[in-house]
């Protein structure tokens, strides 16, 4: 995994499908949501690191994620700022920061200002947008 969040990565359609499952390309690739328990990750507390699914960079550790009760996984704060690019996202009638990561461009979930302290936000997370890598 590269550090460099700068840098695109740049696939087609077809190399995503081929790359990804049904349900994360639909997550990543098409801004799908997955329904509520019923991805990975949403009720696991194991020790570790989430990264991006379609490109492998660091997003999120497991020391800052926290139940929620809504039903996804959810975090406090990402692993770094620069991993996460905020959208403004008026779908569903709706006004919400929509998160994706800044490396590949994949649609990752949202952010919203109800979070627990230190930072007051719950970055909340398809699981299908994310792979876990246990701490050693």
């Amino acid at each position: 995994m590269s550090d460099d969040t700068d840098t695109k990565f740049k696939k087609s359609t077809a190399e995503w499908m081929a790359q990804l499952t049904p349900e994360q390309f639909y997550v990543t690739r098409q801004s799908g949501t997955e329904r509520p328990y019923t991805g990975p990750y949403w009720n696991s507390f194991t020790a570790g690191r989430y990264d991006c699914v379609c490109c492998g960079a660091e997003l999120f550790h497991s020391d800052t994620k926290f139940d929620s009760g809504c039903g996804w996984p959810s975090f406090f704060q990402a692993a770094q700022p620069e991993a996460i690019r905020e959208i403004e996202d008026r779908s569903h009638g709706m006004i919400r920061t929509e998160i994706r990561c800044n490396k590949c461009d994949a649609h990752l979930g949202h952010v919203f200002p109800d979070g627990p302290p230190p930072t007051g936000l719950r970055y909340c997370l398809n699981g299908h947008a994310m792979s876990f890598e246990p701490k050693e």
